[in-house]
């Protein structure tokens, strides 16, 4: 597990995330506020990605997600039926609940980071490595490059038909520029 979190911080994302997300299943909003109404719930419900993974898990979706809008797993069960795991809830507030929410949270808000904890049940092979951010961050730079050179080309073209001989050459060196620089970079 990660730093503790604290009930306060659990409750402050809870009463946001109610706020500003309307939720697919209205038994979810119910889920949500008895958490807030529950403190030693709420203290043992840690806020995960990827929960169907956790031996006690619930996910949740808003209506802006296009993941599914409700599921409760326990052990090797799941269910959609949202009475059942609210029953569960009641009957055992002392069992850790690993709660996923779905919704847009591009940029991520600093509530939802400050109450998201690392999944201790995600098996290695799932996590993302550091070489594998490497990998990704070299792909989408050689991407981009590719994208600017042909931009570039396209406006070269357009300034060649334009008879513009002075966008020509600006545009000519640019390019040149970034040929020079993605040849550096290769070395």
């Amino acid at each position: 597990m990660t730093a503790y979190i604290s009930i306060g911080e659990k409750k402050q994302f809870v009463r946001w995330f109610l706020q500003t997300h309307k939720m697919k299943r209205r038994e979810c909003i119910w889920i949500l506020n008895y958490m807030l109404s529950n403190e030693d719930l709420l203290d043992k419900t840690h806020f995960v990605e990827e929960a169907h993974y956790c031996p006690r898990a619930m996910v949740m979706s808003s209506t802006e997600s296009k993941e599914i809008p409700f599921r409760f797993y326990k052990g090797n069960l799941m269910t959609a039926d949202a009475e059942k795991s609210f029953h569960d809830l009641r009957l055992n507030p002392d069992e850790d609940l690993f709660v996923q929410l779905n919704f847009p949270n591009m940029p991520p808000s600093a509530l939802y980071l400050s109450v998201l904890e690392e999944n201790p049940y995600m098996p290695k092979h799932a996590t993302i490595t550091d070489e594998d951010r490497v990998i990704a961050e070299k792909l989408l730079n050689e991407s981009m490059t590719v994208f600017q050179e042909d931009t570039l080309l396209k406006q070269i073209d357009e300034a060649l038909d334009a008879n513009d001989r002075e966008k020509f050459f600006e545009l000519s060196a640019l390019l040149q520029s970034i040929k020079t620089l993605k040849k550096t970079e290769s070395e």
